[in-house]
């Protein structure tokens, strides 16, 4: 799969994107097409629906291991996600296309686009767990929220979910709450 950023790395806008994913399921509001397409997923706006569909079916499958990780050692987390490596349709292969560059790809130029976008996932999560452990994945700060989030940030100081109103309604109670003590 190609992701086009200056800034950041595939692993993180793989784990970024799918962490959203699995909070929009959590609101019913998911539509995979238009957060892969966002995302620089370059073959989403392509995909057919019947993948799509496909994909949505294994994001909910793999909903379960994302919501566990803020909670999970990396021993369990490793575990977990070499269970969901197993059943991956991967064959690795680097390629030169679009004016890119060499970059890896996880599942052969047939692969259907759900198995494609479900190894990125997988193969992005355990790098991940490589590189940082499950350190980068966290719940919101607000008492009324329980979205996920991963954490990008240099210090790994993200306290909220991608909800700016999670982060403003704990400041500003936090806020009353000194000025009324």
């Amino acid at each position: 799969m190609q992701l086009v950023s200056v800034s950041r790395s595939e692993i993180s806008i793989t784990l970024e994107t799918t962490v959203a994913m699995v909070n929009a399921l959590d609101d019913a509001t998911l539509d995979a097409r238009a957060s892969l397409g966002a995302a620089g997923f370059s073959r989403a706006p392509q995909a057919s629906p019947a993948s799509i569909e496909r994909l949505s079916k294994r994001l909910v499958e793999l909903a379960p291991l994302f919501r566990a990780l803020p909670d999970l050692t990396l021993d369990e987390a490793g575990a977990r996600v070499n269970e969901e490596l197993t059943e991956l349709p991967i064959a690795p292969s680097v390629v030169d296309h679009d004016g890119v560059g060499p970059h890896l790809h996880w599942t052969p130029a047939t692969a259907r686009f759900d198995d494609q976008v479900v190894a990125d996932i997988v193969m992005a999560l355990a790098q991940e767990l490589c590189e940082q452990g499950t350190v980068r994945f966290g719940r919101c700060g607000a008492t009324d929220c329980e979205h996920l989030f991963y954490d990008a940030t240099r210090n790994r100081s993200r306290r909220f979910c991608a909800d700016p109103r999670c982060a403003s309604r704990t400041h500003t109670a936090d806020h009353r709450a000194r000025h009324k003590a």
